[in-house]
């Protein structure tokens, strides 16, 4: 299985990155797992610009596509299983996502136009996992709302995951308690990825 591994955690002691390496650890040791890391804090992405974006549109149209600016869109279409992880925050995720998503949007790579004009994928994957923690609770998660969304209706990836432990910020909670539920929960769904 060739498994996609973003990583969006900037702390070094990340719960959410805990959480992650317990997932692959798990996933590896039940399957043959060859794994790409892309570990975001450490690639130094920069938003797309006029210059970027020329370059990039200059590439695709002549269907050159051994520009390093496309190893990450490459790596993204290639995987059968992606797993993100990144803690929430602000309502969402660390803008290093973001710009990551920005830099793997790549058309003849990723997607594809249909005749009428909408996206079709051309991802390989069938499932992605969602890995974050929280500090309090909050109902709403914009952060994997827009993952999900992402991944059904322009990827579409159909079978998406989230992994979540909240609450360990909030004095008197069990943060070892809360992070072990979560690992039995891990537990539980990796057979359903392999």
């Amino acid at each position: 299985m060739k498994l996609l591994y973003i990583d969006a955690c900037v702390r070094a002691q990340s719960r959410s990155k805990i959480l992650a390496d317990y997932l692959l650890t798990g996933l590896c040791a039940q399957t043959t797992c060859t794994t790409t890391e892309v570990i975001l804090p450490q690639l130094n992405l920069q938003p797309l610009n006029e210059q970027t974006l020329q370059h990039r549109t200059s590439m695709i149209a002549q269907n050159h596509f051994d520009d390093a600016m496309f190893a990450l869109a490459k790596d993204f279409a290639a995987a059968d299983l992606i797993v993100i992880v990144a803690p929430y925050w602000d309502l969402s995720f660390p803008s290093l996502l973001k710009l990551y998503i920005e830099h793997i949007n790549v058309a003849k790579l990723v997607f594809r136009y249909g005749a009428d004009g909408r996206p079709v994928s051309l991802c390989r994957a069938q499932k992605l996992c969602y890995i974050t923690t929280k500090g309090g609770y909050n109902p709403d998660d914009f952060g994997y709302d827009y993952i999900k969304y992402l991944a059904h209706n322009f990827y579409q990836i159909p079978s998406v995951h989230l992994i979540k432990a909240e609450g360990l910020d909030i004095i008197g909670n069990d943060v070892d308690a809360i992070l072990q539920q979560t690992k039995s929960e891990i537990d539980a769904l990796i057979t359903s990825l392999i």
